[in-house]
């Protein structure tokens, strides 16, 4: 496998993104974030692709959350940028943030496929994804506390969001780890598989997915993600704002006449 800390791999209308550093429990370096920030921007920008899958390589760890020995020395100062990927980290404080998909949106579902332990900064990646997959030895956390760091890649907002509050406050504050069973119990995965079954089971969910009219999918996704925790009158006329142009579509027209042929619909995302 080519020695790059971040991969995207091309699927027909699937993205494969891989954390790639195995010897590191895929651990996010300055390169890795800086690489990963750059596929999400591919995966937004390109209309072919309508689902992507993000895990990590090897079988031990998704990601263990940042390099604590390059990332966050450099973060705060206790080390000099060394080369173009450290400068490039300290020029655009945002990199850090879309390579976790923290305020970056992608616009598209993005399935994770947990293969291994989710910790820190890798859990936080995991918030930031649609939907979720685990293997059934992986652990999940967020363990900055343990650090004396803040859990800033979204955790105190996104996990109490996600989980029942007093369950998050545990893990925020406590930086216990939790099993993939546990997670599911809490309603923050889909699914647990067996560790060899998990990129298998993501690209099972992502087909169905990509099947469907890619622009409902999209405008469905967004209406769910930005009517979440408003009052139900002002979500409801948010939501009429987005399905309205979804009825306007090619797609809208091609799925029912298809149904009706009892035929395969052909959507083209238009």
């Amino acid at each position: 496998m080519t020695m790059e800390p971040a991969l995207l791999k091309k699927m027909g209308h699937i993205a494969l993104v891989t954390l790639n550093r195995p010897e590191a429990r895929n651990s996010f370096s300055p390169e890795m974030l800086v690489r990963l920030a750059g596929h999400w921007e591919e995966v937004r920008d390109d209309a072919n692709i309508r689902v992507a899958i993000v895990t990590g390589a090897g079988d031990k760890a998704f990601c263990s959350g940042a390099d604590l020995g390059q990332l966050i020395p450099l973060i705060n100062g206790a080390r000099k940028p060394q080369n173009e990927w450290d400068q490039k980290i300290l020029d655009d404080p945002n990199i850090l943030a879309k390579g976790l998909l923290r305020t970056f949106d992608v616009t598209k579902p993005v399935i994770a496929a947990i293969n291994g332990f989710a910790v820190a900064g890798g859990m936080e990646l995991a918030q930031g994804t649609d939907m979720r997959i685990a293997a059934d030895t992986a652990k999940l956390g967020v363990q900055e506390v343990k650090w004396a760091i803040f859990p800033g890649g979204g955790s105190t907002v996104r996990l109490p969001r996600q989980i029942p509050y007093a369950r998050a406050m545990e893990l925020l504050l406590t930086g216990d780890l939790i099993s993939a069973q546990e997670a599911y119990d809490l309603g923050f995965l889909n699914r647990v598989v067996p560790q060899k079954q998990v990129l298998d089971a993501a690209f099972e969910l992502a087909e169905k997915i990509a099947a469907n009219g890619p622009i409902a999918v999209q405008a469905i996704r967004k209406s769910a993600r930005e009517c979440l925790g408003r009052p139900e009158s002002e979500a409801m006329g948010m939501e009429s704002r987005f399905a309205a142009p979804v009825f306007k579509t090619e797609d809208a027209r091609e799925g029912p006449k298809a149904f009706m042929e009892k035929r395969k619909p052909n959507y083209k995302g238009r």
